[in-house]
């Protein structure tokens, strides 16, 4: 019995002593360098955005030093968010990705064994030429909900007078712009059987400034991820640009993902967001960080989207 008992104490001091060294251990996130107002770090400023604010709230509450490996997210043909994550999740660079859209699509068990790792702030040569086995992508909770809008030129207001926009039908007869490929682009172009088709004006992605071209007066309308025109305005606080206060129907909700394996850390980082939601914080910390903040919406996570555009 003696012998039982020193061997139980024995394992609840091992036990207790992990737990010790896994609160010194830092809480690894993983935030998209270029991606305001949830996430910035660029040299020579101080690293910045409400998913940074975020992150350094839920390392406090679990007792953790926080520690943000900065990644680069490209936007090509050839790259996957859903691939990238699970690389850098799998290769242990972190053990969260953060600002992640919870779609059905962008959580289905991968099709392939392996995966490339994007760019990342300290990777070597060696980093950029590796295949990274790869794992099962798990959500946590949402934390904010990120709508596509109506931004309106201004030389819209002339056009549409005192016509409010409701509905992706209200843009009929406006110059529309819209970066080819997108998300956005795909709404307008299938809206009502290809209605605004003779409207709409294709800019190709990175190489065109749509928002700049919109301000210009060289188009009327489009239709973008809220969160770029919160980063617009930060940057041109006099612009011309306005909302017109219609969200597309169709959004999805950004949160954390982690390999499946790690569901103890999920756990804790749930119940960390659900208390700083319930408290107001993560509204907080989006206003302070010039981000409009929505309250996340249901489903959490959005299912087939080209499915849910196409029949609308």
């Amino acid at each position: 019995m003696k012998a039982l008992l020193a061997g139980a104490a024995t394992a609840l001091l091992l036990a207790m002593a992990g737990v010790a060294n896994a609160a010194d251990d830092p809480l690894k996130i993983c935030l998209d360098e270029d991606l305001p107002p949830l996430s910035a770090h660029h040299r020579g400023k101080p690293d910045s955005g409400f998913d940074v604010a975020l992150a350094q709230a839920i390392a406090e509450r679990l007792g953790r030093p926080l520690k943000i490996q900065w990644f680069e997210s490209k936007l090509d043909e050839d790259s996957s968010p859903a691939l990238e994550a699970n690389a850098l999740l799998s290769d242990g660079r972190c053990s969260l990705v953060g600002g992640y859209a919870l779609t059905k699509d962008s959580l289905v068990v991968p099709g392939v064994a392996t995966a490339k790792l994007p760019d990342f702030d300290g990777a070597t040569r060696e980093d950029r030429r590796r295949r990274i086995p790869i794992g099962v992508l798990a959500p946590s909770r949402p934390y904010i909900y990120s709508p596509m809008t109506v931004l309106l030129g201004p030389n819209a207001r002339h056009r549409i007078k005192d016509r409010k926009i409701t509905d992706i039908g209200d843009l009929a007869g406006l110059r529309l712009a819209i970066e080819s490929g997108t998300l956005g682009d795909a709404i307008l172009m299938t809206f009502d059987k290809g209605k605004l088709i003779d409207d709409i004006t294709h800019l190709v992605p990175g190489r065109s400034d749509l928002l700049g071209e919109l301000e210009r007066g060289e188009y009327d309308a489009t239709l973008l991820d809220l969160r770029r025109f919160d980063a617009y305005r930060a940057s041109h606080p006099d612009t011309k640009i306005t909302a017109s206060g219609y969200y597309y129907p169709i959004g999805a909700n950004r949160g954390y993902v982690a390999l499946e394996t790690d569901k103890a850390l999920l756990d804790a980082v749930n119940a960390a967001l659900e208390e700083l939601q319930n408290k107001g914080i993560i509204a907080q910390l989006g206003q302070a960080a010039g981000l409009t903040w929505l309250a996340p919406r249901e489903p959490a996570v959005l299912g087939d989207v080209w499915l849910k555009i196409l029949s609308r």
